[in-house]
């Protein structure tokens, strides 16, 4: 499984940004994936993460009812629409797959692809 995100980019608090994250190998049907990010000097935190099918989503309480994971099967391409933007947010994002099974869902350790980042800065 090879990912690709993009849509990073540069907005005031309160602005809109919509990543995507493009798939590819694996059936992208088959896995669960989800969104970390990392501020420098700081560990990689879960953001979101959405089942195989589209049809269970999950959310860290400092983006919930903010942030909107989703997922187009048929166009191999996983988003994450962050609206409501904060300072807080800034940080370089991650897209990554679940092709196993065991660790905790919310930790990096339960996927096994990532894709390379696209940084997210939020000014004041």
């Amino acid at each position: 499984v090879q990912l690709q995100a993009s849509g990073g980019g540069t907005v005031q608090a309160g602005g809109s940004l919509r990543l995507s994250c493009a798939a590819s190998g694996r059936n992208f049907g088959s896995y669960p994936m989800a969104w970390f990010r990392q501020a420098p000097g700081t560990e990689r935190l879960f953001v979101s993460r959405i089942s195989n099918n589209g049809g269970r989503t999950y959310y860290a309480d400092a983006v919930k009812g903010r942030f909107t994971i989703s997922r187009d099967n048929a166009k191999n391409t996983l988003y994450l629409q962050m609206n409501s933007l904060k300072p807080e947010d800034t940080a370089i994002y991650f897209c990554a797959a679940a092709t196993i099974v065991g660790p905790e869902i919310r930790t990096p350790q339960a996927y096994n692809y990532w894709g390379r980042g696209t940084q997210v800065t939020v000014s004041s």
